[in-house]
């Protein structure tokens, strides 16, 4: 059987998700702003609730077109907030859509989000090596500087643990625990 993160013994999709993509290095720029935007709706609930309405997201917003999400207008944002299959929080679809217009900015002035949002890790993965979960910090200075350099830049729901948090999704950081069969493919 094969060895997870403690976390992922839970439920099958959170078994999926470590399986496949948790932790897994992320040039794909409608990936990032995915988990952007997905990162700041979870705030305050768990991972498992964003990804059991993870499909609604992606239909509901565009699949993450971050050109299209910038575009949205009072009418997208009112037909957002009656969408039973995403979190109805105003703040939250509001910083959707002003991320979608940071996002692109960053796009303009990098080249791409990817560049940007990687060189606060030096352009590839930090490896750590946690025994267990406990050891994860919730947050580190590199989350901290992304954290406060992203709301410079006008982006909402980027506090430095969403940050760290995205950073872990898409393989910024790699803390898969050192027992997982993850630890050495991410």
């Amino acid at each position: 059987m094969k060895q997870r993160c403690k976390w992922a013994e839970t439920d099958r999709l959170y078994r999926e998700y470590h399986d496949t993509e948790w932790g897994t290095p992320v040039q794909d720029e409608r990936v990032l702003f995915e988990f952007l935007i997905l990162e700041g709706a979870q705030a305050g609930l768990s991972w498992l609730t964003i990804l059991k309405k993870r499909q609604e997201y992606r239909s509901a917003f565009d699949n993450f077109d971050p050109q299209k999400v910038a575009k949205y207008d009072s009418n997208k944002i009112r037909e957002l907030l009656s969408n039973k299959g995403i979190i109805r929080n105003r703040l939250k679809i509001e910083a959707a859509v002003q991320n979608g217009r940071a996002f692109r900015t960053v796009q303009k002035e990098f080249g791409s989000f990817a560049t940007y949002v990687w060189s606060f890790v030096g352009g590839k993965p930090i490896k750590n090596g946690w025994k267990n979960e406990t050891e994860i910090p919730a947050q580190t200075e590199e989350s901290i500087r992304l954290s406060s350099d992203l709301k410079s830049r006008g982006f909402k729901f980027v506090g430095p643990k969403i940050c760290y948090a995205f950073m872990q999704a898409v393989g910024m950081v790699n803390d898969h625990t050192g027992e997982c069969f993850r630890y050495d493919e991410a």
